[in-house]
């Protein structure tokens, strides 16, 4: 089974709309000229850039046609309750009314969580999210499972992100440790590739679909953002393992599909 990882998009309205909306779309392009495609796509947080109504609209103008079984996590930057109002009862949200649940596919599980914590930019799961998703993960324990959030669980090594990362990371690995089963957790939100060992899986955070951070490593640097390449990883799930890939979508002469 193939999975895209996509994030951060941040979809907005007016006159700097156009950069992210093509991002999105050049990305969502790549992933349709895979061979063989990929069974389905997640799109890690940050989807819109204010959470509006209206960016929502134009987050399903932009995604509305694309042929692929698409999944959304919500950002720091999104409003679940408008992301639920924009997109409840689709399979953009499992089918659900929520802005946290559980695809099941006969290869995977994956489950998306809500890490928004309103009028903050740091994120937080929640004790009640938290036994939700042990629940969840007891359901198929044989069966590969995929845990997509926005806001990394640990230290990345950029302070300016590191200091609103998700609060309760240890909560979140005291689940996870339980279920071997956890193979992947798809995260969002640094806005640059970062890989490393989380609770007996492993994490991955994939770049941004519009612009990338700076890798500010030092607290007492500049930290912005630039007009790096973009692009987003491809997790190939098979019967003994799972292979992460990273894919070039800007500055890359690579072949796009259209919807």
């Amino acid at each position: 089974m193939l999975i895209a990882h996509l994030s951060d998009p941040h979809i907005t309205t007016g006159p700097l709309a156009a950069a992210p909306a093509v991002g999105l779309q050049r990305a969502l392009g790549r992933v349709l000229a895979l061979d063989p495609q990929p069974d389905c796509v997640v799109i890690t947080g940050d989807l819109v850039d204010h959470g509006s109504a209206a960016e929502y609209a134009e987050l399903s103008a932009v995604i509305g046609t694309f042929p692929l079984p698409l999944h959304l996590v919500a950002g720091n930057h999104d409003n679940p309750a408008a992301l639920v109002d924009a997109f409840a009862g689709s399979a953009l949200l499992g089918g659900g009314l929520q802005a946290h649940y559980a695809v099941e596919y006969p290869e995977v599980t994956i489950v998306a969580l809500d890490s928004n914590i309103p009028d903050s930019a740091a994120g937080r799961l929640g004790p009640d999210q938290l036994e939700w998703l042990g629940e969840v993960l007891l359901r198929r324990p044989d069966v590969p499972a995929f845990v997509a959030l926005h806001h990394p669980p640990v230290p990345v090594g950029v302070p300016a992100m590191d200091d609103i990362r998700l609060e309760d990371g240890a909560e979140l690995a005291a689940v996870i440790g339980w279920h071997s089963n956890v193979i992947r957790v798809l995260a969002g939100h640094v806005h640059r590739v970062v890989v490393t060992p989380f609770a007996g899986a492993l994490l991955t955070v994939a770049p941004s679909t519009y612009r990338q951070t700076s890798l500010t490593m030092l607290a007492d640097r500049p930290f912005g953002y630039l007009y790096e390449p973009t692009g987003f990883l491809l997790h190939l799930l098979t019967d003994h393992d799972c292979v992460t890939h990273s894919v070039a979508i800007s500055h890359a002469a690579e072949i796009s599909g259209d919807y």
